[in-house]
C-alpha cells in the first residue's frame, strides 16, 4: 500500500529539485534515490514518467482511448505528440510509441491505442490493461504544431493517424479557432471511424470544421464517401496548410499531391521479404560480436537474434529509441530504400538493413 496518495506525489515533485541536480551532477545515484522514493509512492521518481490508468474509452471498433494520470514529471507535453508507452511481458521489457490525443492539468493525458493484428503489446493494453494499473511513459517527442492563422487548415489522417491530429484539433478549437478546418479521415471500414461521436459534436459546434470519412476498403454507407486518397480530395482547400499523418505510402502520395505547407508524420509497417538476402558479415563493436547477418532483415532484429538487446520501441522508425552509429559499411532504410554510407552517420537500426558488411556501435 503507498504511503502518500498519487495526488501528493505530484504536488510534492518540487521538492525532488535539489536531488535532481545532485543526481545530474554524479553526487547521488539516481537509481538508489528512485528506490527510496518508490518505497513511498510506485509512481514517484526523480525523473522518470510513470503514471495510473484512470479510464479506459472504445472510440471506435479497433481503437481505445486511455486516460492516464502521469507523476510530476510529464513537463512540457503537448496534444499531437507521442510517448513510448513501456509494460513487461513475461519478463520482458517491451516498449511502444502512441500519440498524446489529450494533455490537461494535473498530470492527466489520452493516449490513443489501435489494435494490431498480431500485435504483442497493443492487444495485451486493449484486452487486460485495467484502470489503476501502474505504467512507464518516456518523455514525449514529435514536432508537429497547429499552423499560425491563415486561408485554412487541411488535416487528413489513414487509420490511427488521427490521433496525432485530434489532440492539435481539440485545443485549437477550445481556444477560439475559427477559420476552416476540412478534416479527412481514411478507414477501411465504417466501425474503424475513430471519435465519430465525438466529432459530429464539435462539427456543430464549430461551424468553420468539417468532417469526411472515406471508407477504402468496402462501399460507402450514409455520411463517408468511398475510396482512397485522390488529389480530388484536395478540391477546395487551395491555400491551407495541410497536417497529414498515417502510413508512409498515403504521407506520400500526399505530399506529392499538394504544393503548399505541409506538416507530415508518417508510420508503416515494414516490408517483410519472404526470401533471404545475401549473407553478410555484421560487426557490434561495443558487444565485440561478428555474426553472419542477411541482407533482407533489419539490424535490429539481427541483433536481438544473437542474442543482443539493443534499446528500441516502436519497430517502425518513429521513436528514435533504437538509434545507433554506422561505423562502417552501408545500410538502407526499409522503408524508403535510402542508402547510408558515413562513418559516424546516426541510424535506426528497426528501419535499417545492411547492404554488405556493416560495422555497429553496438
Amino acid at each position: 500500500m503507498s504511503l502518500l496518495p498519487m495526488r501528493l506525489v505530484r504536488r510534492l515533485s518540487f521538492l525532488l529539485r535539489p536531488l535532481r541536480a545532485l543526481a545530474a551532477r554524479g553526487w547521488l545515484r539516481e537509481a538508489e534515490v528512485d528506490a527510496v522514493l518508490a518505497w513511498l509512492h510506485p509512481a514517484w521518481r526523480l525523473n522518470r514518467v510513470f503514471a495510473r490508468v484512470v479510464g479506459r474509452e472504445w472510440v471506435s471498433d479497433d481503437l481505445l482511448a486511455v486516460r492516464l494520470r502521469c507523476n510530476g514529471n510529464a513537463r512540457g507535453w503537448l496534444a499531437g505528440q507521442h510517448v513510448q508507452l513501456y509494460l513487461e511481458l513475461d519478463g520482458v521489457r517491451h516498449g511502444r510509441s502512441y500519440s498524446l490525443t489529450r494533455v490537461g492539468g494535473d498530470g492527466l493525458v489520452e493516449l490513443g491505442i489501435r489494435r494490431q493484428p498480431g500485435g504483442r503489446l497493443s492487444n495485451r493494453i486493449l484486452d487486460h490493461l485495467p484502470i489503476g494499473a501502474l505504467l512507464e511513459l518516456g518523455q514525449a517527442e514529435g514536432e508537429l504544431q497547429w499552423p499560425q492563422p491563415g486561408a485554412g487548415v487541411g488535416l487528413l489522417a489513414a487509420g490511427s493517424g488521427i490521433t496525432a491530429l485530434l489532440g492539435l484539433l481539440r485545443e485549437a478549437l477550445a481556444a477560439g479557432y475559427a477559420v476552416p478546418v476540412t478534416l479527412l479521415h481514411y478507414v477501411r471500414e465504417a466501425g474503424q471511424r475513430a471519435y465519430q461521436e465525438e466529432l459530429q459534436q464539435l462539427m456543430l459546434r464549430h461551424p468553420n470544421l468539417q468532417v469526411r470519412w472515406l471508407l477504402t476498403g468496402q462501399p460507402p454507407v450514409p455520411g463517408a464517401v468511398g475510396g482512397r486518397f485522390q488529389a480530388e480530395h484536395l478540391l477546395g482547400m487551395s491555400g491551407f496548410e495541410l497536417l497529414t499523418c498515417g502510413p508512409a505510402g498515403f504521407v506520400e502520395a500526399v505530399r506529392n499531391s499538394w504544393g503548399g505547407a505541409l506538416q507530415a508524420e508518417s508510420f508503416s509497417p515494414l516490408q517483410r521479404l519472404s526470401e533471404p538476402g545475401q549473407p553478410v558479415r555484421l560487426a557490434f563493436a561495443r558487444s565485440r560480436l561478428q555474426v553472419t547477418g542477411d541482407s533482407n532483415r533489419s539490424l535490429l532484429e539481427q541483433a536481438e537474434d544473437s542474442g543482443l538487446r539493443p534499446a528500441h520501441g516502436c519497430r517502425q522508425g518513429i521513436c528514435a529509441s533504437c538509434t545507433c552509429l554506422l561505423l562502417g559499411g552501408a545500410v538502407r532504410d526499409l522503408r524508403s530504400g535510402t542508402t547510408f554510407a558515413e562513418p559516424g552517420q546516426p541510424i535506426r537500426l528497426c528501419v535499417s538493413a545492411p547492404l554488405g558488411d556493416v560495422q555497429i556501435d553496438l
